[in-house]
Order: C-alpha cells, then sequence, then structure tokens
C-alpha cells in the first residue's frame, strides 16, 4: 500500500512540477522542498531507515548531479530542486534511470524547438563556441546562458516530470501484471 502511495506522490509532484515549468517558467521552492520533505518520510514509512538512507542519497544525488549546469547558467536551480525531490521518492538507482532518460526527452524537445523556429545554423553555431570553450577550458560567452534573452529555452521540468511519470507508471504496471 505505501509503495502505491510512493509512486502517486511521485507522479502527483512531477505533474505539478511540469505544469509549473511550461505555464510559468519556474518550479517553486514551495513544492520542491515539500516534495523532498514528503519524499524522505514516505520512503522511511515504507522501508526504515534503508528507505531513508536511499531517499537523502537520491536527492543528494540529484542536486549534486545538476549543480555544475546551475552554476553554468545553463539549467534553472528550480530544475535542479525538482531532481533533487525526486530522487527522494525515486532513491540513487531509479533516479539515474529517469535523469537519463529526461536528458534524451529535453534533447529531443530542443531538435524540435530548434528546427520550429528555423535557427539550425545558429544552434550549430553555439555548439561549436561550446565546445571551443570547452577545449580551451574556459567559460563560453554569456550570450550562451539561460540570461541571454534571445535563447531559446527548453523547459527541463516539463522533461523530467514527463520522464518520470512514464517511469512511475512502468513501474505500477509491473506489479499489476
Amino acid at each position: 500500500m505505501i509503495k502505491e502511495a510512493v509512486w502517486v506522490l511521485t507522479s502527483l509532484l512531477a505533474i505539478v512540477a511540469g505544469w509549473m515549468d511550461l505555464r510559468y517558467r519556474r518550479i517553486p521552492n514551495w513544492l520542491t522542498v515539500s516534495g523532498l520533505v514528503v519524499g524522505v518520510a514516505v520512503n522511511t514509512l515504507a522501508s526504515g531507515w534503508q528507505g531513508a538512507k536511499a531517499s537523502l542519497l537520491g536527492a543528494l544525488l540529484g542536486l549534486a548531479l545538476l549543480l555544475p549546469f546551475v552554476a553554468l547558467r545553463s539549467l534553472g536551480a528550480g530544475d535542479s530542486k525538482l531532481v533533487g525531490a525526486l530522487g527522494a521518492f525515486l532513491g540513487p538507482g531509479s533516479l539515474v534511470t529517469v535523469l537519463l532518460a529526461a536528458v534524451f526527452v529535453a534533447g529531443a524537445m530542443a531538435l524540435v524547438l530548434i528546427v520550429y523556429k528555423g535557427r539550425t545554423r545558429q544552434a550549430v553555431r553555439n555548439i561549436g563556441r561550446m565546445l571551443a570553450a570547452l577545449v580551451r577550458l574556459r567559460m563560453p560567452g554569456q550570450d550562451l546562458t539561460l540570461d541571454n534573452p534571445e535563447a531559446l529555452k527548453v523547459p527541463f521540468g516539463v522533461a523530467v516530470a514527463l520522464t518520470a511519470i512514464l517511469y512511475e507508471a512502468g513501474q505500477a504496471m509491473r506489479v499489476v501484471s
């Protein structure tokens, strides 16, 4: 019964966060912080200290993996905190699966947006500039961050939310079958 509650609460967090990111382009702290707390509490109830440990490790892993991208201004802090909150529900192993899949979903969203907006040449040029900066061990230009109002921005929270919902649905189907 508690496992089903974890699936439902994880999906609920993902749905609300994805909607907020799509609608307002931000994921509020009240949602991510309460999600983290509930994730730890529910997993502790479900599996005792092992659940608490897995939940905290998942949250820390989610926050740590995305921190460099937040520092480079290529990802919003709300997205990182959402991944941390989902990590509290999923634990480290499942979080890595969801996060890797979300990267591919976000990449597909970005490709569609680039083609739709007719910015393919600019995107290829920007990728070249980012790779050159990486080779020189320098930061890319300020125009290649979220701070650039002209930049196309993919709502990563939507990609993460969609992936988490599909993952949880898959988990639920496995138990039902």
